[in-house]
């Protein structure tokens, strides 16, 4: 019997978009407006999140979004608003557009058993897998997702060190390692309470793809997240890795589209 992609879905809106996860990194802070949370502090900016919005909708819902848009102008800090195909009201795409957001890349947001997925990595002769805590590691990781994402800017380094400051036992980092180097760097998250396991990263050098490193890398995240007893996996999947993940048996529950606004450019 195939996975209930409308089960896994009120699942994720419950369990994932419910709040923080667990303790913040240093500096990061959040605070309630209304429906949403907010976000500051990150090296990349910040972001909002929220389940629902409450049925806001016309004027009310352009003030919302106005009060975001003043707290990151006052910082001078650029920010996401993580849209999700189902949220409602139909027409807050415009209503961001108007505020001067820009969409980015469409995302499908996956979900798939952990069970199903967890198994042993199958990795092509001469790739190590090795899990890595260090600054040292992780600026190689930081160089590697600039070279293989160019837009990218110098910030992982920061950011993944902040994860593991804020409670080193919620995120696990792995790299794929080929002649001293990097060729494939992912982590995985877990939160107390809940039942899913998130994925990030898997970008991938492209001399070394197409030969199943990034299926070794989350099945060894899926392994991780069987031993902590998490029953789901969920990727936001790019277009690249979306194909690979369905493969595996993951299912699609609805797509996610970062709409970003950036404060204008200094005079």
């Amino acid at each position: 019997m195939g996975l209930d992609s409308r089960a896994l879905l009120a699942a994720y809106d419950a369990q994932l978009r419910a709040g923080p996860p667990g303790p913040l990194a240093p500096g990061v802070t959040v605070e309630r407006d209304g429906p949403l949370l907010r976000y500051t502090g990150f090296p990349f900016g910040g972001f909002v999140e929220y389940r629902d919005l409450d049925g806001l909708e016309g004027e009310a819902l352009d003030a919302l979004i106005a009060r975001q848009v003043a707290v990151f102008a006052e910082r001078g800090e650029r920010f996401e608003w993580k849209l999700h195909a189902h949220d409602l009201p139909a027409d807050l795409p415009d209503h961001l557009l108007a505020a001067g957001f820009v969409p980015e890349e469409t995302e499908t947001v996956v979900v798939g058993a952990v069970a199903d997925i967890a198994g042993e990595p199958r990795l092509p002769d001469g790739v190590t897998l090795r899990e890595v805590t260090s600054r040292a590691d992780l600026e190689r990781i930081e160089e590697h997702i600039m070279t293989v994402w160019p837009d990218e800017g110098p910030v992982f380094a920061d950011f993944l060190e902040g994860e593991l400051a804020a409670d080193p036992d919620a995120t696990v980092i792995v790299v794929a390692e080929a002649d001293d180097a990097v060729v494939c760097a992912a982590w995985v998250r877990f939160a107390p309470g809940r039942d899913f396991a998130t994925l990030w990263g898997g970008a991938t050098r492209q001399a070394w793809r197409g030969r199943g490193i990034y299926r070794a890398i989350v099945a060894y995240r899926a392994n991780l997240a069987a031993q902590r007893r998490c029953r789901w996996l969920q990727v936001d999947a790019t277009e690249d890795s979306r194909p690979i993940l369905e493969r595996l048996g993951f299912v699609s529950v609805t797509t996610t589209t970062p709409y970003i606004w950036s404060p204008p450019p200094a005079a």
